[in-house]
């Protein structure tokens, strides 16, 4: 499974991300020339070994060059509206930040940035090898080269990006799912609104065999320390992460990250009116890094915290 970092609060860049290069060059990984150009730590990350994630910024103005990167960066604004300036060359694009609008900075290419206001803004990193991967996955027939955007009007795209934010959970498994699973959602976005031949989506082929739906929810259950990264899902089911998801949807109602997520709900619920255990020893065993954590998730599925909901079931 994919080495995770998440941070809710200022810390040191992961050695691993310091360190991070393309291995066709000496680009920096996106979240170390973020960090460098910011000046700032950002309030909530998720990387897996690549430098491919999610990152949460709140920075001060902005004036200065972003090199070159081994990752494209999309990113939604959450903020105030303000002007902009982008600089790459003798080009200048003036742009509106505004919620609904998105920015693309495609892997390799730089350019200056004034930004005179504070930004809070959710940064996307995607590596070409999971674009071009779901580009042939998807059979998009569209050649996987983003366009740049500064301040493009795309609602679709920032409401995927500004959610991503608040879902990671503390839990390892259903992180790095959900995570896995939006990478891939972005990807088709981003081919079908963002590259210069948009294309079309071949349709979904229908869901799993009985036997193979079993085999993944048995997967998906597992307490051992089986893989439960979308490459292995699909890979026992002889499919590509892509078709594989759409499958597991069709058969069950749910993404692989939406029904673990459940699962773990119901484990939790029955932990709690089944048995003694403490809400700590309940966060810990169902793979939570905190109480903290896992009371943050119970409370926004089910409204209540733990402790409140285990003396109203008893």
């Amino acid at each position: 499974m994919s080495k995770v970092v998440l941070r809710d609060s200022p810390g040191e860049i992961p050695a691993a991300s310091r360190v991070q290069r393309d291995l066709t060059g000496d680009r920096p990984a996106a979240d170390v020339e973020m960090a460098r150009v910011l000046g700032t730590l950002p309030f909530r990350m998720a990387l897996d070994s690549s430098g491919a994630g999610i990152a949460h910024w709140k920075h001060e103005p902005l004036h200065d060059v972003v090199a070159p990167m081994s990752h494209h960066v999309i990113m939604a604004y959450n903020g105030v509206v303000q002007r902009m300036e982008r600089r790459s060359g003798k080009d200048i694009a003036i742009g509106t930040f505004r919620p609904g609008a998105v920015i693309i900075i495609p892997e390799g290419s730089s350019s200056r940035w004034d930004i005179p206001k504070p930004v809070d803004v959710v940064q996307l990193y995607l590596p070409q090898t999971t674009l071009r991967r779901v580009a042939d996955e998807a059979a998009t027939g569209v050649s996987p080269e983003l366009l740049e955007r500064t301040a493009h009007p795309d609602p679709v795209t920032s409401r995927l990006l500004l959610s991503a934010a608040d879902v990671l959970e503390g839990n390892e498994a259903l992180d790095t799912l959900f995570r896995q699973q939006l990478m891939d959602l972005l990807a088709t976005r981003l081919l079908a609104a963002h590259t210069g031949s948009p294309g079309t989506i071949a349709p979904a082929r229908g869901g799993l065999a009985p036997k193979t739906l079993l085999r993944a929810i048995e997967r998906l259950r597992s307490d051992s320390d089986s893989d439960v990264s979308l490459a292995a899902l699909a890979a026992e089911a002889g499919l590509s992460r892509f078709h594989f998801c759409r499958a597991f949807k069709d058969s069950t109602g749910l993404s692989p990250h939406a029904w673990l997520r459940q699962h773990r709900l119901e484990q939790a619920m029955n932990m709690l009116r089944d048995t003694d255990e403490s809400v700590v020893s309940i966060a810990a065993a169902l793979g939570y890094s905190s109480q903290t954590a896992f009371a943050a998730a119970f409370r926004k599925l089910t409204g209540e915290s733990p402790s409140d909901w285990r003396r109203r079931a008893r």
